[in-house]
């Protein structure tokens, strides 16, 4: 068995496994969407693309899916993919995780949401390795990610928390993990690099 997933770490752009993320992401977004539901209704349109961060970054990723299957691959939505669901998927994990500690009780959805975001994150970690980016898809990146966390915790649009407690966590966690996605893009960057001037 590990064998097996190493191997697919070693090239996980196989058709079967393409299909197979897909389909579970496109279960995985609808849950999303439906789980914001409340959310996304008292929000302002001109605000709605800031609140789903979970579900917005997997349908992202669907939609990298299907590029990569059409053969139309774009490096910066790869790369934009990749880390959106890495990011939420480790922060929803944590959120959770901390609910069930605060509350007292680690309910059926907490235990879904944690084992599900954890393998957003996973899949993201299985496909950034195989990804050559530039220094332009990085400044992108870390806009997005900034314009995001500003939106989030400034603006106030952040995901309803199971507590009011988790507020300072939520924040610092996003915001770590942004800073650890650029600095872990700049790792991928100069890695390439080294290595075409080695070949070169």
């Amino acid at each position: 068995m590990l064998s097996k997933f190493i191997n697919l770490m070693k090239s996980p752009f196989r058709s079967w496994f393409i299909w197979g993320l897909l389909l579970i992401n496109i279960v995985g977004s609808i849950y999303g969407f439906y789980w914001y539901r409340y959310q996304l209704a008292e929000t302002p349109w001109y605000y709605l693309i800031f609140v789903p961060d979970s579900p917005l970054s997997s349908t992202f990723f669907c939609v990298v899916l299907i590029t990569i299957l059409m053969k139309r691959r774009s490096k910066l939505f790869e790369l934009l993919a990749y880390l959106w669901v890495i990011k939420y998927g480790i922060w929803a994990v944590i959120i959770n995780l901390n609910a069930g500690y605060i509350l007292g009780e680690f309910t059926f959805e907490n235990w879904l949401l944690s084992l599900s975001h954890l393998g957003m994150a996973i899949e993201g970690m299985i496909f950034l390795p195989h990804l050559r980016i530039s220094k332009f898809n990085i400044l992108l990146l870390t806009l997005w990610l900034g314009i995001n966390d500003f939106m989030d915790y400034k603006v106030d649009l952040h995901p309803y928390l199971f507590d009011p407690s988790q507020l300072v966590l939520a924040c610092s966690s996003a915001l770590i993990l942004s800073v650890i996605l650029i600095i872990a893009s700049i790792a991928l960057y100069r890695k390439e690099s080294s290595s075409l001037r080695r070949i070169l």
